[in-house]
């Protein structure tokens, strides 16, 4: 609850169910912002709404309006954690994908009966009304209630112009059937292209109303499909943290107990490996801690008595005891689950093409009808030739090509992408990729490998780079610290085996000793060289000193009394990221680096990529990122962010178009618009060129869905549309819009 200088307000979320189009969203909006002391924003593609309400308006009366509007409402559950799958998504696609089996099942034969005169038997007319019906009253039947909405709201979109010209064509067959001629035995379509005025007595229009319907269910069942997942984010989320947690009791005893049932105050056990349960502070022990899931940071934090530590992290050392300092919904995993909600909430969705184009062309087209209907009567052409004049315009006007233009080229330039490691969510996700004009890029994991490697050896003399890989690999290798795993791992590529060390020993927060072929060798910080009263050389101090500038860690190595190298580990840049900045350039993008780590870190990757020092921001906390993105698009760009870590989630949602890395976290992927699957950032380039191109494929396929049909308007307002001419425009336009989706099949990656 908050308050505002008009009284206090309460926020609430409102799950919407019935929307077909982005224009039945603003519908809901605008009724709502009608009401006294409401503010709502309904988001089409997450079918909410987020609404603030104060004075005397209650949850049950903002639910009345949406339902006054035509529409459901209804507060959506939480999310919880430990439910089994959820299969309501399914259950929701179950009508839709039942009613699009029965439309392509029994149009199929009736389109192809009324386009090849040869499968045209004695009465073929009766068998197309018998396949036709189910498909136009049962299959159409989400058009034709959408349809009735709009009507009964003033409004016009896709679904009225789908229902009008589909009832139309079928009304008009009926009657052709039964009181005109075409239910004669023996009546064909003749297969001529003449122009001349008729009755319409003997034409029938069903393949024309089955074969939309079957089009745009088929459109329709593939949006659905990638709406379903508009929750998939937040539910990846909830599932990073642990299920399980061993809580230490007053006696000491240990019991296992699910996190849910963590009270402020329990200390828990969190073993080398485990995921911390929840945010706390550690009461006993120490350890390195993974935190880069959440913070993005490439080093493990190290921890001791009385530090902080965050719930989803993975303790990557030694054994701790944690007392418990927020659970539940005031953890940062919950508090991150909720920016990604907000986020998701606020983005504005996509309108769809063809809705905005019906928004002005549906009244056009009834206008027209009516004017047509009107004029022939008026000039005494007769009834029947009249309404055959008003109809045709109506039936022209519902092109199947329309609903071919979208999920054709969907489909092609999906395909196509799958092929190239590029996976588009929806079509919704397309016109963001064409007005982008800065990406802003994760570091760690997107940038860089997001592994910590060993990239240099400065040794002094006479040590050589082979002994000193030989003696501190063998003693890190004994470690569990991912540091020391980096060292063990360079040592082990560059030399093939290690020998084994004696009386190892882990000294927390300075490093590791130990013997190794007969030598007394230390490896960790310069401070843990000064204990034993050893100090670097100015050579081996000055390479401290640069590796450290430059943001690298830097562990010293000694042994029998003396300092001998200083190794350099850190998140090592991908080859491929220098390169991809240049493809992003020239898709006129500007990249900004955007990372968790410390300036320094920063700035040496953004010079090794190509990133100028102005466009690089360092030291964003987690839950800052998406404001990040939102003062860039506050100052009027258009955002693409490239993330792969949780902490990058809320990011991806929050960005005019989300690019997750296909490589990192299942958060990351599901908040992202577009998944790269391969880790590799010149892959971004890609996907967003195939999916401006894919864009523009749906575009000139709606054009020319119009585009043949409105040319045919004028045929058919002046009564001399026959079904031949009807039939050739169906099936050219539908032909022209699958052969220019195939075209996205030649789309190539950069070389």
């Amino acid at each position: 609850m908050t308050t505002t200088a008009s009284g206090p307000t309460t926020e609430v979320e409102l799950a919407i169910g019935g929307m077909t189009c982005a224009s039945c969203a603003a519908r809901i909006e605008k009724k709502l912002n009608r009401m006294d002391g409401v503010a709502a924003t309904v988001n089409y593609a997450t079918e909410k709404a987020k609404v603030s309400y104060g004075g005397d308006v209650s949850v049950p009366d903002l639910i009345a309006t949406v339902e006054a509007t035509g529409y459901t409402a209804r507060e959506p559950a939480p999310p919880v954690r430990d439910a089994p799958d959820d299969t309501g998504g399914d259950d929701e696609l179950r009508p839709l994908r039942q009613r699009l089996i029965t439309a392509v099942t029994l149009a199929v034969p009736v389109v192809a009966m009324a386009m090849v005169p040869a499968l045209q038997f004695e009465y073929w007319q009766w068998l197309s009304l018998t396949l036709a019906a189910p498909v136009v009253v049962y299959a159409g039947w989400p058009f034709h209630k959408a349809a009735f909405t709009n009507l009964r709201h003033g409004a016009a979109t896709m679904d009225t112009l789908i229902s009008v010209g589909t009832v139309a064509a079928f009304l008009w067959s009926l009657w052709a059937l039964f009181l005109g001629t075409a239910g004669e035995p023996g009546m064909t379509h003749p297969f001529e292209l003449t122009i001349a005025r008729g009755d319409g007595s003997g034409n029938i229009y069903l393949e024309a109303a089955a074969g939309v319907v079957a089009f745009i269910l088929a459109g329709r069942y593939f949006e659905a499909r990638s709406k379903r997942k508009a929750g998939a984010a937040l539910k990846a989320l909830l599932e990073l943290g642990a299920k399980d947690v061993t809580v230490l009791g007053g006696d000491g005893r240990e019991r296992t107990v699910p996190v849910s049932e963590l009270k402020v105050g329990d200390r828990f056990l969190v073993r080398p490996g485990e995921k911390i349960a929840t945010d706390g502070t550690v009461v006993e022990g120490s350890s390195a801690v993974d935190v880069s899931m959440l913070t993005g940071e490439s080093v493990p934090v190290e921890v001791a008595q009385g530090d902080p530590v965050t719930g989803a992290t993975i303790n990557a050392g030694g054994r701790l005891v944690v007392e418990a300092t927020r659970v539940g919904e005031d953890t940062q995993l919950a508090r991150m689950a909720k920016l990604v909600e907000d986020a998701q909430n606020g983005k504005a969705a996509a309108q769809r093409l063809a809705d905005r184009i019906s928004a002005v062309f549906v009244p056009i087209v009834i206008a027209l009808a009516l004017a047509t209907l009107g004029f022939w009567l008026g000039n005494g052409a007769g009834p029947a030739a009249a309404f055959t004049a008003g109809v045709a315009v109506l039936i022209i006007a519902c092109p199947c090509a329309l609903g071919l233009a979208t999920p054709t080229a969907l489909m092609v330039g999906t395909g196509r992408g799958a092929q190239l490691g590029i996976l588009i969510k929806g079509p919704e996700v397309l016109e963001s990729t064409r007005k982008v004009d800065t990406i802003v890029l994760d570091k760690t994991g997107t940038v860089t490998t997001g592994r910590m490697a060993l990239l240099a050896v400065h040794t002094a003399d006479p040590a050589d780079e082979a002994e000193v890989l030989r003696l501190a690999g063998a003693l890190e290798h004994a470690s569990e610290h991912p540091i020391a795993r980096a060292v063990a791992d360079g040592a082990l590529e560059k030399l093939g085996s290690l020998p084994t060390p004696e009386d190892f020993a882990n000294l927390p927060g300075l490093g590791v000793q130990g013997i190794v072929d007969g030598h007394a060798v230390l490896v960790g910080r310069e401070r843990l060289l000064e204990e034993w009263a050893m100090e670097l050389p100015e050579a081996l101090r000055q390479a401290k000193s640069d590796a450290e500038a430059a943001g690298r860690t830097a562990i010293a190595v000694a042994w029998d009394g003396e300092a001998r190298a200083v190794l350099e580990v850190a998140d090592a840049v991908k080859e491929t990221s220098p390169e991809a900045i240049r493809r992003l350039r020239a898709l006129g993008l500007t990249p900004i680096l955007l990372t968790g780590d410390n300036e320094a870190v920063a700035r040496s990757v953004a010079r090794a990529v190509g990133i100028a020092p102005e466009d690089v921001i360092a030291e964003v906390l987690p839950q800052d990122k998406a404001d990040v993105v939102k003062r860039l698009q506050g100052e009027g760009r258009s955002v693409a962010m490239v993330g792969d870590g949780v902490n990058d989630a809320a990011a991806l949602a929050q960005a005019d178009l989300g690019l997750a890395m296909g490589t990192g976290t299942d958060a990351a992927i599901e908040a992202g618009d577009l998944t790269l699957v391969r880790g590799d950032l010149r892959v971004a380039a890609d996907a967003i060129r195939l999916s401006r191109r894919t864009l523009g494929t749906i575009r000139s396929n709606l054009f020319w869905a119009f585009a043949y049909n409105v040319a045919a308007l004028p045929l058919a307002a002046a009564g001399l549309l026959n079904p031949m001419i009807a039939g050739a425009a169906m099936a050219f336009s539908s032909v022209f819009v699958v052969g220019n989706s195939l075209r996205l099949r030649s789309f190539r990656a950069a070389n």
